[in-house]
C-alpha cells in the first residue's frame, strides 16, 4: 500500500516521506534534504518485499561535504553518491543471518517488546486452560473407570485397561502442557528483566516447585490388571486381582483430585485484577504481587459466602466419594453399601460433631476423615468471621445509630428533670397545704428515684460523649501519625539521594588528596636527595 502511494505522487519531498515513514523506527533519523536525480527510497510492502521507485524527476542537488547520520546508516542509498567522504555501505545480507540480525534489532523496540510480552501472556493463559481441560478429563475418566469396574466389569478386563491407558495418555499430555506453561513463565521473566540467558531464571525454589508440581500431577492409576489380562487371554486362566493391587489403585486414584489446583491458577489468569493494566500498575507501585493468593483473598473479601459454600460442597462430595471407595472393598456394610452413609459421615466429621454411629474401618477412610476434620475446623472459623463481619454495622449505620441514641438520651434527660420538678412541687404541696404524711413519703421516694434516673442519664450521656471524644482523638492522632510517617519516608529518600551523590564526591576528594599526598612525598624525597648530594659534595 505504501509503495502505491509513493508511486502515485511523484512530488513527495523527503520531509513528507519522513512523516509517512515515522512509524518505522528504521527511518526515524532521516534528514530533510533535496533529493538527487537517482534518489530512490526503499519502501516495504505488506508482504515484506522491498521495491525501489524514483520519487522525483531529475533535479540537481547541492553537493554535501559531510556525511549525515542517514547517509552513514545507508537509509538513503542515492544520497551518498554526491559526496566522496560518504561511501555507500554494503546492503544488508539476506537469509538466515540477516533474519537473526533483524530480529535482534527489532527486539530493542518498545512496541515490539510489548507485543511480544502480550503474546506470551496470551500463550500462558491458553496453555493453562488446556491443562485444566485435560486434568478435568483425566479425573472424570478415573471416576468413570472406578465406578464401572466395581459393578459392570472387572479390573482385568480390556475395557478397564483401555480407560486406564486413556488416563495415562492424558497424564502425559498434562505433564507436557505444564512444562510448556513453566517455559512460558521463564520467557516472561527473562523478557521482563531484560536478560539474555534463560538459566538466570532457574532458581532453586522455582526448580523445586516445578518438580513438586510434576510429581503431584504424574500420580494416576496405571493398568495394574495388565498381567492378569494376559494370563486370562493366553493361558485361559480365570481373572483374578489381589486386594493389594486394588488398594494400590485406590491410593493412586485419589491424589488425582489434586489437579484441581489448576482451577485456582485459571481464576488468577482470567481475573480482571490480573489482566487489567491499570490495576497491575497500581499494584506494582504498592509492591503487591498479583498471584493466586492475592486473587483468592480478593474473592474471599468480595464474595465470602459464595466462595465458602462452593469450597465446602466440593470438599463434602469429593471426600464422601473417596471414603465410599476406600470402604467398599471390605466386608463392612455401613459405608460400603450406601453413598448416603458416606455423605453423612463426612458432614458429621466436617462439623466436628462425631456421633459415632458410622465409623471408618480402613486406614484410607480414616485418613480422609482426618483431613475432612481439619478442613472443617478451618471452614468453621471462616464462617464465624464472615457472619460476624456481616452482622457488624457500617460506618454510616453507626453514625445514624449514635445520633438516634443521643436524641433519645437528651429526651429522657428532659423527662427526668421534669419529674424532679414535679415531685418537688408535690412534696411542698402535701407538706405545707394538706399535711398528708403518706403522700409526702410517696413523693419523696419518687423524687429520689427521679433524681437517681437523672444522674444515670447524665452519666450515660457523659460516657457516650467521652467515647466520641476518644474516637475523634484517635482519628486525629492517626492522621498526624500518617503525616509524620510520610515526612519520615520523604526524609529517608532525601538521605538516600544525598548518600548516592556523596559517594562520587568522596571518591573524587579522596583521589585528589591521594594525588596531592603523593606529590608532597615526591617533593620531600627530591629535597632529601638534594640535601644528601650537597652533604656528599661538601665532604
Amino acid at each position: 500500500m505504501k509503495s502505491e502511494i509513493f508511486r502515485a505522487d511523484p512530488t513527495l519531498t523527503t520531509s513528507r516521506i519522513w512523516k509517512k515513514r515515522s512509524g518505522d523506527p528504521q527511518h526515524s533519523n532521516l534528514l530533510t534534504m533535496e533529493p538527487s536525480p537517482s534518489m530512490s527510497v526503499s519502501v516495504a510492502d505488506g508482504d515484506g518485499l522491498e521495491d525501489q521507485q524514483p520519487l522525483l524527476p531529475a533535479r540537481t542537488a547541492p553537493p554535501t561535504q559531510s556525511c549525515g547520520p542517514s547517509e552513514a546508516r545507508g537509509l538513503l542509498p542515492g544520497a551518498g553518491q554526491s559526496s566522496a567522504h560518504c561511501p555507500r555501505p554494503p546492503p544488508r545480507p539476506k537469509g538466515k543471518a540477516g533474519d537473526k540480525d533483524e530480529t535482534y534489532w527489532r527486539s530493542h523496540s518498545i512496541g515490539w517488546r510489548l507485543l511480544h510480552r502480550r503474546a506470551l501472556f496470551l500463550r500462558r493463559q491458553r496453555l493453562n486452560d488446556c491443562a485444566l481441560a485435560v486434568a478435568i478429563f483425566g479425573v472424570v475418566m478415573m471416576v468413570l473407570e472406578t465406578e464401572l469396574s466395581w459393578s459392570v466389569y472387572s479390573k482385568s478386563s480390556i475395557y478397564s485397561l483401555a480407560i486406564k491407558a486413556v488416563i495415562s495418555l492424558s497424564t502425559v499430555t498434562l505433564l507436557g502442557l505444564i512444562v510448556a506453561y513453566h517455559c512460558c513463565e521463564v520467557q516472561l521473566y527473562v523478557h521482563d528483566i531484560g536478560a539474555e540467558d534463560w538459566r538466570i531464571a532457574m532458581t532453586t525454589d522455582r526448580v523445586a516447585l516445578v518438580a513438586l508440581e510434576l510429581a503431584a500431577v504424574a500420580i494416576h492409576p496405571y493398568p495394574v490388571g495388565l498381567v492378569s489380562y494376559f494370563e486370562q487371554s493366553l493361558l485361559r486362566a480365570p481373572p483374578r486381582l489381589s486386594l493389594s493391587e486394588t488398594e494400590l489403585e485406590i491410593i493412586l486414584a485419589l491424589p488425582m483430585f489434586l489437579r484441581f489446583y489448576l482451577l485456582g491458577r485459571a481464576m488468577m489468569l482470567h481475573s480482571r485484577l490480573f489482566t487489567d493494566t491499570a490495576s497491575r500498575s497500581i499494584g506494582a507501585l504498592n509492591k503487591i504481587h498479583f498471584n493466586t493468593r492475592f486473587v483468592g483473598k480478593t474473592l474471599m473479601t468480595t464474595y465470602p459466602g459464595t466462595v465458602l459454600m462452593i469450597f465446602s460442597v466440593s470438599l463434602w462430595v469429593v471426600a464422601a466419594w473417596g471414603l465410599h471407595v476406600c470402604e467398599r472393598h471390605h466386608n463392612y456394610r455401613d459405608l460400603s453399601s450406601n453413598y448416603m452413609e458416606a455423605l453423612w459421615m463426612v458432614s458429621v466429621t466436617f462439623l466436628s460433631i462425631g456421633y459415632g454411629d458410622v465409623v471408618p474401618h480402613t486406614y484410607c477412610g480414616r485418613s480422609i476423615c482426618l483431613l475432612t476434620g481439619i478442613m472443617g475446623a478451618g471452614c468453621t472459623v471462616l464462617v464465624v468471621a464472615v457472619v460476624a463481619r456481616k452482622l457488624e454495622l457500617t460506618r454510616a449505620e453507626k453514625h445514624v445509630h449514635n445520633f438516634m441514641m443521643d436524641s433519645h438520651i437528651s429526651k429522657r434527660l428532659k423527662i427526668a428533670a421534669a419529674n424532679v420538678l414535679r415531685e418537688t412541687w408535690l412534696i411542698y404541696k402535701h407538706t405545707k397545704l394538706s399535711r398528708d404524711s403518706t403522700r409526702v413519703r410517696t413523693h419523696q421516694r419518687k423524687l429520689l428515684l427521679s433524681h437517681l434516673m437523672f444522674l444515670l442519664r447524665a452519666c450515660s450521656s457523659q460516657m457516650h460523649n467521652l467515647v466520641y471524644d476518644v474516637l475523634s482523638e484517635v482519628q486525629s492522632c492517626r492522621a498526624d501519625l500518617d503525616t509524620h510517617i510520610y515526612a519520615l519516608e520523604k526524609n529517608v529518600e532525601e538521605l538516600r539521594e544525598g548518600f548516592r551523590s556523596l559517594m562520587p564526591l568522596l571518591s573524587s576528594t579522596l583521589s585528589t588528596q591521594n594525588s596531592s599526598i603523593r606529590h608532597l612525598l615526591r617533593e620531600r624525597e627530591v629535597k632529601t636527595d638534594t640535601q644528601w648530594d650537597k652533604v656528599r659534595e661538601d665532604q
